[in-house]
């Protein structure tokens, strides 16, 4: 494990030389982080490390990429996704157009998900997912609907455990070890690089996904993305956190509700 007082050189090393502030990401997490990658490369001396991410570009943004890519799967949490179907999908259906903003979306296999339940309920046609991480990497990935052949059985276990009646493998097309998922679902996909840190609100949303991201960050930090994503939600939106994710301490206790059991409340003025 690095020392402290290095955590602290590479996250002020980094803001002077490029201006990426890590500042307010969890210190314990980054701490991990910066340690795997410190290791996974193959350095025995912190300083070197250091150099290299200060005066090498290309491997200050692999760092970057390596820090902030997050785990995920599709369908994650199922009981999350059953109360999507069947009770947020229809109250969006009242909506003549629906707007989704999935913050934080790693490789894109959540918004995959939400795609798939949006053309099920039959609301896909008039539906937009904006989907936005920090990490260009993991965006490419997104953007391409790519992913491992050998996930799927996970991932269609996941999907009927969340109530899904069809057959899963009628989403993608099977080739190499690889599947691609069906071009109706991406069509109705923005892909877009934003900051949590530093980025203002784009556009207003009925539904806001960004679950197990603010694990990763501070308190300060909590507060500032829980209070971008109100001022980006429409009156009756509804927000989605991760299991270990609140809005407690940082909006105006009545202005959301909670839905029963799940992380996820609608604002309701």
């Amino acid at each position: 494990m690095i020392a402290d007082i290095e955590l602290e050189t590479f996250i002020n090393d980094v803001y002077e030389y490029y201006g990426f502030d890590f500042g307010s990401y969890s210190k314990a997490s980054l701490k991990r982080r910066v340690t795997r990658i410190f290791l996974l490369d193959g350095f025995t001396n912190f300083y070197d490390f250091l150099s290299k991410v200060k005066y090498d570009p290309e491997y200050y943004k692999r760092v970057v990429d390596e820090i902030t890519v997050n785990v995920t799967e599709m369908f994650r949490d199922p009981s999350f996704y059953k109360i999507v179907r069947n009770e947020i999908l229809p109250v969006l259906a009242t909506k003549p157009f629906i707007r989704l903003w999935h913050a934080g979306c790693s490789t894109g296999e959540e918004v995959y998900s939400m795609a798939i339940l949006l053309k099920e309920a039959g609301l896909l046609d008039r539906s937009l997912i904006y989907a936005t991480d920090i990490n260009s990497k993991v965006l490419e990935t997104a953007k391409k609907g790519i992913f491992p052949l050998r996930m799927m059985k996970e991932y269609s276990d996941n999907y009927r455990d969340s109530g899904g009646q069809q057959d899963f493998s009628n989403y993608y097309i099977a080739n190499y070890g690889n599947v691609k998922f069906n071009q109706d679902l991406t069509a109705k996909m923005v892909f877009s690089q934003h900051n949590l840190v530093s980025d203002h609100s784009f556009n207003e949303f009925d539904m806001i996904l960004c679950r197990n991201v603010l694990i990763y960050f501070d308190n300060d930090l909590q507060k500032r993305a829980i209070s971008l994503f109100d001022e980006s939600l429409s009156v009756l939106g509804f927000l989605a956190l991760g299991t270990k994710e609140t809005i407690k301490y940082s909006i105006a206790s009545g202005k959301y509700k909670q839905l029963e059991k799940e992380k996820v409340w609608q604002k309701v003025k």
